[in-house]
């Protein structure tokens, strides 16, 4: 999607009443534009995004800052922003999108989608999504594919005022790009990952044996105005994909010195 392209779709969210981050348009036609360049390759300064996208320095920075989260670009001090070699892993703290991880590793994403349909909420449901008076929510389940291999069953619950969705491409089309034009951009959120073994039902769909060892990730994700906005369960074959995990080592305090006794 061309960057021109995103700007009518940006334009269309705020004539609806919609206010999504000017950033969001340029950040996401940037996101097009690192697939067609090679690693190490520079990206427009600052100052050169400015005069392209008719904005200013802080909502160019933004955008730029944001692709440096996910691991797409990176900085160096003095000499300006880069493409970065693509990561084999997804790093846990980073919201990057399957389809953009999939084909950034020179692959084709797809989906083959289960089911797709509106359904009460559950408890959990209602305090984590917070869907309003109706209770309902829309659920879509898909089998996230890597060329022809499937990598992981995908179970996405969102508030039923987002009903929408279900009109949508949700085998080839982004369900992230529904999303924003819908007015809800997916911006923050938290995630627990932990192990587990394909059921029957997981080995069907997934082409594996019942029992192999999954790495299963639960997300909660919050748009623009910090609202709930998506309940995510993810069931990833573990050697079909892999998790990146960056953290600090936690320093310890020196001990205080032992006080001195006094001479006898």
């Amino acid at each position: 999607m061309t960057y021109q392209l995103y700007i009518q779709l940006y334009c269309l969210i705020v004539d609806a009443g919609f206010v999504v981050p000017r950033y969001h348009a340029i950040e996401q036609a940037l996101r097009e534009r690192i697939l067609q360049l090679a690693p190490h390759a520079p990206l427009p300064s600052e100052s050169a995004l400015c005069a392209e996208f008719g904005v200013s320095r802080m909502t160019a920075r933004n955008a730029v800052t944001q692709l440096v989260n996910d691991g797409l670009v990176y900085r160096e001090s003095g000499r300006g922003t880069f493409v970065a070699p693509p990561q084999a892993n997804r790093r846990a703290d980073s919201l990057v999108r399957f389809s953009e991880q999939i084909r950034r590793l020179g692959r084709t994403p797809s989906s083959l989608v289960l089911t797709a349909h509106i359904r009460p909420a559950t408890a959990e449901e209602l305090t984590q999504l917070r869907p309003g008076r109706a209770a309902t929510v829309v659920e879509i389940r898909r089998v996230r594919i890597a060329d022809t291999t499937p990598v992981a069953l995908e179970t996405a619950v969102f508030p039923g005022a987002l009903s929408a969705l279900l009109g949508r491409d949700l085998a080839t089309g982004s369900l992230h790009a529904a999303l924003v034009a819908l007015g809800r951009v997916p911006t923050s959120g938290h995630a627990t990952i932990s192990a587990g073994k394909a059921t029957t039902a997981d080995a069907r769909v997934l082409g594996v044996t019942g029992g192999t060892a999954l790495l299963i990730e639960r997300r909660l994700i919050l748009d623009q105005h910090a609202q709930p906005l998506e309940r995510t369960e993810t069931r990833y074959v573990s050697d079909r994909y892999t998790l990146d995990v960056v953290f600090a080592v936690e320093q310890v305090p020196p001990s205080p010195p032992k006080p001195r006794r006094p001479p006898a």
